[in-house]
């Protein structure tokens, strides 16, 4: 047996140094720089040590710096990444993303564990990811959000990189995924819409991303468990940015579409499509009723105090650091989908007299 374990370990070494020539031959160095770059060495320059990145990312190789050094105690970093579009560079003053990193940053210092945090565009995410990891600066990833980037993920996977990922569970997933049954949710709001008296119910959200088609998904089901017809023009693809409530509202307007309930993927989403809805003389929930998706803080103090899914975040960053300790260790971590709750506030409580 331990002849076994050397003959493989054996193989893997070689296997590596196979995989660092073709590194070192298509990237036009030598191995030993190949080396010093995948070790983070400031003897290499900037440059070129994000050429050798690319190439050893490309080839799939994994020199499993970070699992040694956290067997050596010597590096106890872990990267957390919020990715953003380039074309609309959601804010981290977001107050969903801020809720999410203090929740991640409170389960890694439980855990003792320190946060390297970035901001990466969509189009890199793959390669950032990896990046960090194959440097040898942090023994495990984080990623905050999928987008649709999931065969990208599935490869990382793929190569044993220690990462876990918030977001929609998906066909053929192989990474680890933490999230809220988004389906689950988009019903339950619905559902509660429906059951104070309202027919004609706008959806908000880019049904584009996983997580909103799948609270579209849960939306539709409710839909036609009450016999009423999906309406394509009650659907709006706007982003998370805060002013797409106003931009939603204002596209419902131009197509001409009288609604009497909201259902926004986000709090943010929900309270400027309610700011909207006032300018152009609606009453909230007289008029219309607004269920968001969250329960941030702020739902709880907005005016009239938004009902909203409730995102259990406090869990999700303990789930997130705990599934990445053991795929850190060497172990599966399955993917876990955690409850959503409605939380019916004002914004969408019982419908006054005069709704008919």
């Amino acid at each position: 047996m331990a002849k076994a374990r050397q003959d493989s370990s054996s193989s893997e070494v070689a296997q590596r140094r196979l995989q660092m020539a073709d590194i070192a031959r298509l990237a036009g160095v030598s191995t030993a720089t190949v080396s010093r770059a995948l070790n983070n060495s400031p003897l290499v320059n900037a440059e070129t040590r994000g050429r050798i990145l690319e190439l050893a990312a490309s080839l799939k190789y994994s020199i499993n710096i970070g699992a040694q050094n956290l067997r050596l105690k010597q590096n106890r970093s872990i990267s957390v990444l919020i990715p953003f579009d380039r074309k609309s560079h959601q804010s981290l003053t977001d107050p969903f993303l801020l809720a999410m990193l203090g929740s991640l940053a409170d389960a890694l210092t439980e855990q003792g564990f320190d946060m390297l945090f970035s901001r990466i565009p969509v189009d890199e995410l793959g390669a950032a990811a990896a990046a960090t990891f194959d440097s040898g600066r942090v023994v495990g990833v984080i990623l905050v959000g999928q987008w649709g980037r999931h065969e990208e993920l599935n490869e990382l996977a793929a190569r044993k990189v220690p990462i876990v990922v918030w977001g929609a569970q998906l066909p053929r997933q192989l990474y680890c995924c933490i999230g809220s049954d988004n389906a689950g949710g988009g019903l339950l709001a619905t559902e509660h819409l429906i059951a104070q008296g309202r027919r004609r119910i706008a959806f908000l959200g880019d049904i584009d991303l996983p997580e909103p088609a799948q609270r579209y998904r849960g939306h539709c089901e409710a839909l036609a468990r009450h016999g009423i017809a999906v309406e394509p023009r009650l659907q709006v693809s706007t982003s998370f940015l805060p002013r797409g409530g106003r931009e939603a509202v204002e596209t419902l307007h131009a197509r001409g579409i009288d609604c009497d309930a909201v259902f926004a993927c986000s709090d943010l989403l929900a309270m400027t499509a309610i700011d909207s809805l006032r300018a152009h003389g609606r009453r909230v929930p007289d008029d219309v009723a607004v269920v968001g998706y969250d329960d941030i803080p702020q739902a709880a103090w907005f005016h009239p105090r938004l009902s909203t899914v409730r995102q259990p975040i406090g869990e999700a960053g303990r789930a997130m650091v705990a599934a990445l300790m053991t795929l850190i260790e060497g172990g599966a971590a399955p993917s876990v989908q955690l409850a959503t709750e409605l939380v019916v506030r004002a914004s969408a409580g019982e419908p006054s007299a005069s709704h008919p």
